[in-house]
């Protein structure tokens, strides 16, 4: 009797890719036959169905070349992720750590956390190599939400986002002597700009009153980010 060659790993990621390709097709048929019934509740839900399958669509996406063995599979991946997913990082002016995500964090329950630690981990390893880590020992951790100024109030979202504890934990690895309450202050808020993005910033607990201040000034593409933290009292020209 003739054993039956297993598949590969190669080969069942692929299906599962070929499956979740079907199923993309099928979400997004269904948004267009909500629009054409003039279904508009209907079609936003699919939408957001459409949003979730094609998510987990890009994370297999993303593995299927490394189930390939060619030995630079992970950071070509990482390059096209960043490539199209670009994260600035650097320091303020004031010496604060800041990230600068191209885009609003995904709802809570919907989409997977690997959307944005997949590019984060390779962005914030490729940042600090060559670099000592920044230990900020007692800090606040602030999410500034900023959403594109056409898009109306009622569409911002709560500030209640799992993936934000995520990014937490990540920076944490390279800007925080401890993450713990005592030490690691939260603040959430919301602001309007010339597009859609989330920004992180760490400043030690100190100097959270300049931040809130600066806060109020800030405009178009936020302030601007250096590659190296300066040193306290001096600025960049």
């Amino acid at each position: 009797m003739i054993k039956k060659e297993q598949p590969s790993a190669f080969d069942r990621c692929f299906n599962r890719t070929a499956r979740r390709i079907g199923k993309v097709n099928t979400v997004f048929e269904e948004v267009r036959i909500h629009i054409l019934r003039g279904d508009m509740a209907g079609a936003h839900e699919a939408a957001f169905e459409f949003a979730d399958q094609t998510e987990r669509l890009t994370l297999l996406a993303r593995v299927l070349p490394e189930y390939s063995g060619h030995p630079k599979a992970k950071a070509r991946v990482e390059d096209a992720i960043l490539k199209v997913f670009p994260i600035q990082i650097g320091f303020t002016e004031e010496g604060w750590f800041c990230l600068k995500f191209p885009a609003l964090m995904p709802k809570k329950n919907r989409g997977s956390p690997a959307y944005i630690s997949d590019p984060l981990y390779p962005a914030m390893a490729r940042f600090w190599r060559g670099k000592q880590p920044i230990r900020y020992p007692d800090n606040v951790i602030i999410f500034r939400h900023v959403y594109h100024r056409d898009r109306p109030e009622r569409q911002y979202r709560d500030h209640d986002n799992t993936e934000l504890s995520m990014i937490l934990d990540i920076v944490a690895l390279y800007v925080m002597a401890d993450d713990s309450p005592m030490r690691c202050r939260h603040y959430y808020c919301s602001a309007s700009g010339d597009g859609d993005r989330t920004e992180v910033y760490v400043v030690p607990r100190t100097e959270f009153t300049e931040w809130l201040i600066l806060e109020n000034s800030m405009d178009g593409d936020g302030v601007p980010l250096y590659e190296n933290k300066p040193e306290k009292g001096k600025k960049h020209m």
